[in-house]
Formats: C-alpha cells, structure tokens, sequence
C-alpha cells in the first residue's frame, strides 16, 4: 500500500515539477528528496497530508539549477557504509563522475544513475580533468570529483581548487573519513591516551614528494605524539630504524593494508619487529603505519571525564 500511494503522489506531482524545472538535474534532485527524504516515513506511518505538504513546500522553495555544480567529494576509507549521507546522495544526483580509480571503491559507482558519465582520474592529467568540469557545466552537468578517503589529506585537491579558482568555477569540498581513522577502528584503538599522547601527527617519509625541512621523522619523533604515516608502508625498515631512538623498540607498532575493504589485513607488534612481519605479509603499499605508547592496551591511565570524583559542565563529581 506504501509504494502505491508513493507513486500515486509522485504522479500527481509529475506535471508540477516539470513545470517548475526546465533542467533534467533540477528535477533528479528534487525526486530525489521525495525518495530520500521524510515522504517515505510520513507515507508509512499513515501521514499522506503531512508527506503531500512536504513535496509542495519543498516544490515551492527549491530553486533551479543555472549551471552545473562542482562537488570535490571523499569516498571514505573502503568500506560502502562509510560513504557520508551527503557523499551519497550526491553520486545518486550526478551525470558526471571523476573517481580515483586506483583507490576508490568501485561498488561505490553502483550508486551513479545508469546513464552518468564516468571518468576514472589514474590515467587523466590535471588539465584533462578540468577539461570535463568545464564540459560537464556548459552542458547544466552536476560533477562529482571523487577522492578516496578525505580529500583535504594528500588528497591534491589543492591545485584542483586552484585551477577552478582562476577558471571563476564554484566548487563544494564534502569531508569523507580518512583511512587512519579507518585503521585506527581496525586496531581497535584510541590515538589519544591520557598522561601517554594528546597529540596526532598526520605524515609520510619523503619519496618522490620530499618532506620539508623540520618535518621529517627525525624532527618530529622527539614529540612523541602517536604518528599516522600515510604513502610509507614501502620504507617500514627506514621508519622503525628512525623511530626507535625516540619511542624505544618495544613501542607498539602496526600497519593497515587496505582499512575497512573486505581484503583488510591488520599487522600489531613494536618497532623493534614490525618491519619484518611486514615484509612477511608482503604489504608494500596501501597501507597505513601507526606508531605510539598510545595503542597500548589496556590503557596505562583512564580518561577523568566518567571518574565519578570528575566535576565538569554537566555533572558534579563526588568529592567523598
């Protein structure tokens, strides 16, 4: 009865939203709040006039798309279900996709409508990625830039943003979850640990891309904060040799491959060891490195914030 009444009311509403749309992008969005939005639930739980009212005020409020828009959007770690609700619906909406082919989830294209176009970035340069942005909006064409995890980290989006910036083109980052905080869940671990680590630092060893002076692992080891390298599983052996000296070889160490994918494989042991079950599970790429007395466990020292002698904003401690 629930699917009946939807389409009922969608055809009612058919002639309204083409008179109101002259763009086909225009009216996939709104139909795609009706199917995504409170309709559904408002149909099921018997609220036909409430989902009616919803359609026309969202009819009457939504405004039609002048050309198309520009979404630099993160994909997430691996794992479908840790696409955003925004990442979602927005590769639900597009005709026009540029995925990081070599590290996006491809059941993630499953998502774009039958007839979008598809354009897998390993093989494009940064000018014939612009060339189908610039193509895509002549044409009222939505376009997705899909990056893995989150796009803001080693994600290159920067010179992206730069480009559309001097081309007068709009553009909206949508934040994806990164694949430390991925491997990080594979781990089961907390990266900050009271009295051991209140620091995260975000890095990688130089290859192609060098490191800037004073930020090499050298430099930043004597903080001892809990280090997430990303693009360094290749150099474990350089990396455990650096760090030892600082955080001492029984220090806990592991490697990720592939966080959150179906083929994940998760690597624990200290820094006096890693490197070598490393090259035994034969991981040399795809993989995240963490490092620090924070992924120990138990935890040496509970957080204060649930110690019942704790007071803070919204509880007082007891002080017996």
């Amino acid at each position: 009865a629930y699917y009946g009444q939807l389409a009922t009311l969608m055809g009612r509403f058919r002639c309204k939203v083409k008179a109101r749309f002259s763009r086909i992008e225009s009216r996939r969005a709104y139909w795609e709040r009706v199917l995504y939005g409170p309709v559904s639930e408002q149909l099921a739980a018997g609220q036909q006039p409430q989902a009616e009212q919803w359609m026309e005020t969202e009819l009457a409020h939504s405004n039609e798309r002048e050309t198309g828009e520009v979404y630099l959007v993160g994909a997430g770690p691996g794992d479908p279900e840790l696409l955003t609700v925004k990442a979602a619906r927005l590769l639900r909406e597009t005709s026009c996709c540029i995925y990081a082919g070599s590290l996006v989830n491809p059941t993630l294209l499953d998502s774009l409508p039958d007839d979008a176009k598809r354009y897998d970035s390993a093989g494009m340069t940064l000018d014939e990625i612009l060339a189908v942005v610039k193509e895509a909006r002549q044409s009222d064409t939505n376009v997705v830039r899909l990056h893995t995890g989150e796009p803001s980290i080693y994600g290159a989006i920067g010179e992206q943003m730069d480009a559309l910036d001097e081309l007068g083109i709009d553009y909206e980052v949508v934040p994806g979850i990164s694949s430390f905080q991925g491997a990080a869940a594979a781990l089961r671990v907390e990266l900050t640990a009271p009295e051991v680590s209140q620091t995260v630092i975000l890095t990688r060893v130089a290859g192609r891309t060098p490191v800037p002076a004073g930020q090499d692992l050298d430099s930043l080891a004597p903080s001892l904060a809990t280090l997430c390298m990303f693009l360094s599983v290749g150099k474990i052996e350089e990396v455990a040799d650096t760090l030892i000296p600082h955080y001492g070889e029984d220090c806990p160490a592991a490697v990720v491959f592939r966080a959150t994918w179906p083929d994940e494989k998760v690597v624990r042991g200290t820094l006096i060891e890693i490197a070598a079950m490393v090259q035994e599970e034969e991981i040399s790429r795809t993989a995240m490195i963490l490092v620090g007395h924070a992924l120990k466990r138990p935890l040496a020292h509970a957080s204060r914030l649930y110690n019942k002698h704790f007071t803070h904003g919204y509880r007082q401690g007891d002080d017996a």
